[in-house]
Order: structure tokens, then C-alpha cells, then sequence
């Protein structure tokens, strides 16, 4: 099965006359403190109550932390069949890294729990060691992640207290662009492979300059040729639902 590209919701193309059980692709932009279920469950919502029905296929192609923003690629109806191939796809990211600082989770989510000197630390410094990481490297996923070992999700032992040891993981850095230091933190742009952390990113980054360093704002952008900058909100995207043709459904016996 292949996208179609007039079966692909956008800001700039919402179609209104076709059967959604057939499918589509709708890019959502993602909003600060929403998980990446919420928004799936909200478009899940508005499309059972347009079609009058108690269950409807809706899936997404990766998860976003809460924290997060930016592009989800939802498939709906037969379309959520490309999720795999889509999950696998690559996506680039930017964002802001505290330096510094380290916390459980990599990110602001949690409790700074470790400070360091960042007195020493320098533009070119930063810049040299961001090229060390493009290309493959071995990164070792945050204990915060939904990853499971023995059938049990990382983050669940993390709540608890809990920690195991980890093991790196082969993944694809393409690039990792920074700007100029501003106080103790730096944006940053980074395109990459599959299974990327960019949390663990950002903790190896304060790693490398001998400090410490973890997320404070993070955006995808892109996912393949897909822009969130083409992308609808999430009450757009229930708007678009609500709006498709009820004639143009196939409504089973």
C-alpha cells in the first residue's frame, strides 16, 4: 500500500469527499503537554462521532514527549497500514539544550539532580564535538523512554526508583547544526535515522564538553519530506473530520 498524495490532509488540502474508512494521512502539529495518544484519541473521538460508530482505526507514526511539539503524522482507516514503514522514516528536530545541569529524564520533565562548571566551555568547543556525533553512534536510550526490557516499559521502573543497565544503540546522526551560546544554553537543529533520542542527544552533548546537559525545548519539524510547517492543529484536524461528505461514506451493513 502506497500514499496517495490526495489523500494527504494539510493546511492547504482538505478534501471533503471520500470515504475515510478507505484512509488518509493527516499532518497534525502537536501542542505542548499533550502525549502523542491524546491527540490520536481526540481525532479517534471526532471521527466515531461523525460517522456514528464505536470503533475506528487511528494510529501515529512516532511519539512525541509531552514536553514537545511539532509534526505527528496520524493515518486513519485503512492508511494506518503504513505506520510501520513511516515510524521508520527521518525526521529532523530543533530545539534548546541547558548546559550544566543534568536530570533523570534528560529533559525538563524532571528535577535537575546534578550540577557542573560550564565556565570552561566555548562556542568552538561545543561545535567541534556536535560533528563527533554525526554520522552512526552508539547512544544509549534515556531510562525515562517507553522502551521495554522483559515486557515492562522503561519509564515505569524509572518512577520507581529503579534503574538496569542499558545498551547503546547503533543510530544515524545527518546533521547537528548549534548557534552561539546564550548564558548556559544553545539551540540547535538535528536531522536523524531512526530510534533517535534527542534527550540522550542532549545528555551526551553536556558529556562531551565535560559538564553537563539536558533538554528544555524540543520541535520536530520534519518527517521525510512531510513539514509541520504544512501541518493543521488538532481542532483543525477534527474540523476537517467533521466536514467530510456523510455521502461519500460506505457505511457496512
Amino acid at each position: 500500500m502506497s500514499l496517495q498524495q490526495d489523500r494527504i490532509i494539510t493546511a492547504s488540502h482538505q478534501p471533503t469527499d471520500f470515504d475515510l474508512r478507505t484512509g488518509a494521512m493527516i499532518l497534525v502539529d502537536k501542542p505542548m503537554d499533550w502525549t502523542s495518544f491524546d491527540v490520536v484519541n481526540k481525532i479517534r473521538h471526532g471521527i466515531r462521532h461523525h460517522l456514528k460508530v464505536k470503533k475506528f482505526k487511528v494510529g501515529h507514526s512516532g511519539t512525541l514527549d509531552p514536553m514537545a511539539t511539532g509534526l505527528l503524522l496520524i493515518c486513519i482507516g485503512k492508511y494506518t497500514k503504513l505506520l510501520h514503514d513511516l515510524t521508520s522514516a527521518n525526521k529532523s528536530y530543533s530545539g534548546t539544550i541547558k548546559l550544566g545541569a543534568t536530570t533523570p529524564s534528560y529533559d525538563a520533565e524532571s528535577d535537575e539532580d546534578a550540577q557542573y562548571p560550564t565556565d570552561h566551555i566555548t562556542n568552538g568547543m561545543l561545535l567541534n564535538e556536535a560533528q563527533n556525533f554525526v554520522g552512526g553512534y552508539a547512544q544509549v536510550p534515556p531510562m525515562f523512554s517507553a522502551i521495554k526490557v522483559d515486557g515492562q516499559a522503561l519509564y515505569k521502573l524509572a518512577r520507581r526508583g529503579e534503574t538496569i543497565e542499558l545498551k547503546s544503540r547503533d543510530i544515524m546522526i545527518n546533521e547537528f547544526k548549534l548557534q552561539p551560546m546564550k548564558g548556559d544554553k544553545v539551540d540547535f537543529f538535528c536531522a536523524c535515522g531512526k530510534g533517535t533520542y534527542i534527550r540522550s542527544l542532549a545528555y551526551d552533548l553536556g558529556k562531551a564538553v565535560n559538564s553537563g546537559g539536558y533538554l528544555t525545548a524540543l520541535r520536530r519539524d520534519s518527517i521525510e519530506e512531510y513539514k509541520v510547517t504544512d501541518a493543521l492543529t488538532v481542532d483543525e484536524a477534527v474540523e476537517w473530520v467533521r466536514s467530510v461528505d456523510m455521502e461519500a461514506q460506505v457505511i457496512p451493513v
